[in-house]
């Protein structure tokens, strides 16, 4: 196994050590990326190295995280979104999933952007270990695909309700392809009242 800038022992092993190795892709939304790091494997299972400030500046994503947060959805089909934070408490995400899949969406809310109000959709799972970066200025939201499923999530504001806001999951302006019907969705009360994008004031340039 290897650990960035230090030996890491194993039994009674020391190996050498190495950079962390990100694998990093952008998604029809240029800013949202999805991040692969290596895990190594043994007889046992595997080890990995999910965050290390210093390669993920080095690999263009210098934030500095101040709060993690970890959601549980204990049925398929559970919706969670569409959040973000608005100024000065904007939040930055890296997202992973810890056990179960989800099907994560993105809406870029930058009314300057060209592409204001496209979305960016990729599948996550626990048996990858794929992260997602999604910056300030875009609203996050997934969809449970398996039951028992627990997401993880780094923010670079701490949570603030005053600045926390959100639009409607299943606006049919946003033609997100969720794989669950409306109807069928388990969603929070609050999550059920969301505005459509239209209705939301600018808060993101």
């Amino acid at each position: 196994m290897i650990a960035h800038g230090r030996p890491l022992r194993v039994g009674s092993a020391s190996l050498k050590a190495a950079t962390m190795k990100l694998s990093i892709r952008p998604l029809a939304l240029p800013e949202i990326k999805l991040i692969a790091a290596p895990r190594y494997r043994d007889q046992r299972g595997y080890f990995a190295e999910t965050y290390v400030r210093g390669d993920f500046a080095a690999a263009g994503i210098p934030h500095e995280f101040v709060q993690d947060n970890e959601s549980l959805s204990q049925a398929r089909g559970t919706v969670r979104g569409m959040h973000f934070q608005i100024p000065p408490f904007a939040q930055a995400k890296l997202i992973r999933v810890l056990t179960g899949r989800i099907f994560d969406v993105c809406v870029d809310l930058r009314r300057s952007s060209p592409r204001y109000g496209r979305h960016a959709t990729i599948e996550l799972a626990a048996a990858t270990g794929d992260q997602l970066f999604v910056p300030a200025g875009f609203a996050h939201g997934f969809c449970t695909l398996e039951p028992d499923t627990t997401v993880l999530y780094k923010v670079d504001a701490v949570y603030s309700a005053e600045h926390e806001r959100g639009i409607a999951w299943a606006d049919p302006s946003l033609a997100i392809a969720w794989p669950i019907d409306p109807d069928a969705a388990i969603l929070s009360a609050k999550d059920a009242v969301l505005p459509p994008l239209r209705e939301m004031q600018v808060y993101f340039d």
